[in-house]
């Protein structure tokens, strides 16, 4: 360690780490939230640049120093996040679920919120102003019209005027009955694809000179689960799937299979997850982080899904999920 210490590498090595610390500790004083998870990789680089210096040598020691410090640099840049300051967002879909918890969470971090909800004299809209500080806006907004979006962005423009809207997250969506293409009917095509992709086309270009203006985020939500329908709900979509389907449709697939569908989505609750911190926590990063990820798959097991769609054969995703359908229609014949 002396003859390290004595080297031009080694006193190399030492003036990097001394700069390396500094900046992370500016870092972290700019990002409390994260100065824990700071401070310890901006010393990993250091700790195991000596210890491989001490192994290997100088040379070695600064080769695993540079390659350390570099990851980290890169771990820490897509760690540190902006300050919240007078920062807008727009949500839309605030009514239930989701949107509504990341409304509260939103309002809570000091961000001026603008809550789209579906139904303004709803309880969720009622909730939110309740619970929320006077920062917090309700808009009636209804991502399928036109007007309603126009009307809401009038209204945000307003209220943000130079300063520009700094986010939006196309969060409203739904999750209509689950089956098989042929026996859904053409109406629930067309309300999925009006709800879940032309309504947030619709808002994002609506909305992007105000983003445009902010340099701020566009934040796109799509989800396994949806907004979680009532048990009730289901049954009416149920009745209505088999009032119209033909009856020699009916008959080649079973009225068994066609009650396993909904047994599974009832089922769906048990393999969710009710803390949405880690869901929250992955928006608020992809809002403020100063190099957010494209791609966010939060909570546990998330990704499996994802994963076996995009790397694994089809023939294998095919027999995943027809092996979950033919759990669910034998468990409908148990009940």
């Amino acid at each position: 360690m002396d003859a390290l210490a004595s080297s031009p590498l080694g006193w190399l090595c030492m003036g990097v780490t001394a700069l390396l610390g500094v900046t992370m500790l500016h870092v972290a004083k700019r990002n409390p939230v994260e100065k824990a998870n700071v401070l310890v990789w901006s010393l990993l680089p250091a700790l195991l640049g000596l210890l491989s210096a001490a192994v290997l040598g100088a040379g070695g020691g600064l080769v695993v120093f540079c390659a350390v410090s570099l990851f980290s640099s890169v771990y820490l840049g897509g760690s540190v996040l902006l300050p919240v300051g007078d920062k807008a967002v727009l949500i839309t879909g605030s009514d239930t679920g989701i949107g509504h918890a990341l409304a509260k969470y939103l309002d809570n971090l000091g961000f001026v919120v603008f809550a789209g909800v579906l139904y303004e004299d709803g309880p969720g809209a009622e909730e939110l102003r309740r619970t929320c500080s006077q920062r917090l806006s309700l808009l009636q907004l209804d991502i399928t019209n036109a007007t309603q979006v126009k009307e809401a962005y009038l209204k945000v423009s307003e209220k943000v005027q130079n300063t520009g809207l700094w986010g939006v997250v196309n969060n409203a969506g739904i999750l209509d009955f689950p089956a098989d293409g042929e026996l859904l009917p053409m109406s629930t095509y067309r309300r999925c694809m009006e709800v879940n992709f032309f309504g947030a086309v619709e808002v994002s270009k609506t909305f992007l000179p105000l983003l445009r203006k902010s340099q701020g985020r566009l934040v796109n939500m799509s989800s396994m689960a949806g907004i979680q329908g009532t048990s009730e709900l289901w049954d009416k979509q149920e009745k209505e799937l088999m009032e119209n389907l033909p009856a020699d449709t009916r008959q080649d697939y079973g009225e068994d299979y066609i009650l396993g569908l909904k047994n599974y989505l009832m089922r769906i609750p048990t393999y969710c997850n009710a803390d949405l911190s880690p869901v929250l926590s992955a928006i608020l990063h992809a809002l403020l982080a100063e190099r957010p990820q494209g791609l966010y798959t939060p909570g546990k097991g998330a990704y499996m899904l994802l994963c076996i769609f995009c790397y694994f054969p089809l023939w294998f995703y095919d027999f995943f999920i027809s092996k979950m359908l033919r759990t669910s229609e034998a468990e409908s014949k148990n009940l």
